[in-house]
């Protein structure tokens, strides 16, 4: 849900068939550029195929400080890094037609083709405004679009069609044309240095990278991920790798301030055992946070309760500059072994059903992080401070070391510890 590819801060693989690790993408490029054509998506294929993609994840919470996908865009092929992100719809490019406060980036900017801007007369055009704008002059104008990030970021650009290259987990080979935002105007990132070119967009609008892929045909509307704390990790759409047991399920919540996002609906907060006096917490799932933010009553109750749970412990607050709360011990910390001897695993609870819940535990290791100055520092931020008034953002450290999947043919959303750094012939390993 957000803009700015430093979060708001404010594998070895073994499916042969995995697209974006270096070895695949060149794999890829090559056999495009063999067959000289890319085969096209019809009804006819496209419905038959009902399989997977898998993209090789990048990065960490902490000192990278965001997870991304390598994917290649065009044809042939070029390089983009892109921040994956579960809170928005679009994806964008930071984009030379020129560009007007893009920042430098990892790759040279994408390269419009004029020929390629989608007509403002289609739906996937629709889908970025709203009922009342009047985006169509007359039926030959292209498509605009403005976005703005919960950090107060805006991209403004165009929409264009191009080619993904994409391989299936069936060995399938494909080269849909996905419509993607030419990201000319970025607002908030002028004079800066972008870690990525850009945003892989995978929340729940007609949009969305996954959206497309499955009006396509290609797959069902099912995403996945899977961060590893060690960095790393892997990303699928398609329900083929979703396990047949052993994951939490709970309902998407059909509330009206979270129907845009990924919710599990409201939920109760504890440490350890003791119950954090919030009730009904409504959160938002959102990969494109690094960090997990509470509003401000909740994240009080949060500190309170943390302090009580600390006192007599020997650790003292200290200003570190990482993060705003961070605790200095007898010697530095260097491991988070080491961490988990004074602090407490949390657990956030969800009502699945009228009398059962469902929980999520989140350990020390996933809410804390080790600075490079040896303090241990909360990875847990007053969101109303950094202006997301009441909205409550679990972000990619609660989802380290858990697959979590968000299934939008079903409405639920679901989760179970494992790990990350490794995805077996047969699925995902289960923990």
């Amino acid at each position: 849900m957000e803009f700015n590819c430093n979060k708001m801060k404010m594998l070895a693989l073994t499916l042969l068939v995995l697209l974006v690790s270096s070895c695949s993408f060149v794999a890829a490029n090559q056999e495009l550029r063999r067959k000289k054509q890319i085969s096209p998506v019809t009804a006819a294929s496209a419905t038959k195929v009902g399989s997977s993609v898998v993209f090789r994840v990048l990065g960490n919470v902490y000192p990278i400080g965001y997870y991304y996908v390598e994917i290649g865009i065009g044809y042939p092929p070029k390089r983009y890094y892109l921040d994956i992100d579960t809170g928005s719809d679009l994806t964008w490019l930071h984009c030379d037609a020129p560009c007007k406060n893009c920042p430098k980036a990892p790759h040279p900017l994408y390269r419009l083709n004029k020929n390629s801007l989608v007509p403002c007369t289609e739906s996937v055009c629709a889908s970025l405004h709203s009922l009342e704008e009047n985006i169509c002059k007359k039926p030959t104008d292209q498509c605009h679009y403005k976005i703005q990030y919960a950090d107060q970021g805006v991209s403004r650009g165009a929409l264009v069609k191009d080619v993904f290259p994409i391989r299936l987990t069936n060995g399938t080979l494909y080269g849909p044309r996905f419509a993607i935002g030419c990201g000319y105007d970025q607002q908030g990132s002028s004079g800066t240095t972008s870690p990525t070119d850009g945003l892989l967009g995978l929340g729940k609008g007609k949009s969305s990278f996954v959206s497309q892929l499955q009006s396509l045909g290609l797959v069902r509307n099912v995403i996945g991920h899977c961060f590893s704390s060690k960095s790393g990790g892997f990303l699928f759409m398609g329900e083929d790798l979703v396990p047949s047991s052993g994951i939490v399920w709970t309902p998407m919540s059909r509330n009206s301030i979270e129907e845009s996002y990924y919710s599990p609906g409201p939920a109760e907060f504890y440490l350890g055992k003791q119950y954090i006096g919030v009730k009904g917490l409504q959160v938002i799932f959102d990969s494109g946070s690094s960090y997990t933010y509470f509003n401000s009553q909740a994240y009080k109750a949060l500190i309170s309760s943390m302090m009580k749970d600390l006192s007599g412990k020997p650790l003292e607050i200290t200003k570190d500059g990482t993060l705003p709360i961070c605790w200095r011990g007898a010697k530095p910390f260097t491991s988070f072994s080491e961490v988990k001897k004074y602090f407490t695993p949390l657990t956030l609870k969800f009502k699945s059903g009228w009398r059962s819940q469902q929980q999520m535990e989140i350990p020390p290791e996933s809410y804390m992080i080790i600075s490079k100055y040896g303090n241990a520092c909360l990875g847990i931020l007053n969101g109303t401070e950094a202006g997301l008034q009441d909205d409550n953002i679990i972000g990619d450290n609660f989802f380290q070391d858990q697959v979590v999947i968000y299934d939008n043919e079903k409405q639920k959303i679901g989760w179970a510890r494992a790990d990350c750094n490794r995805l077996s012939k047969s699925g995902i390993v289960l923990l």
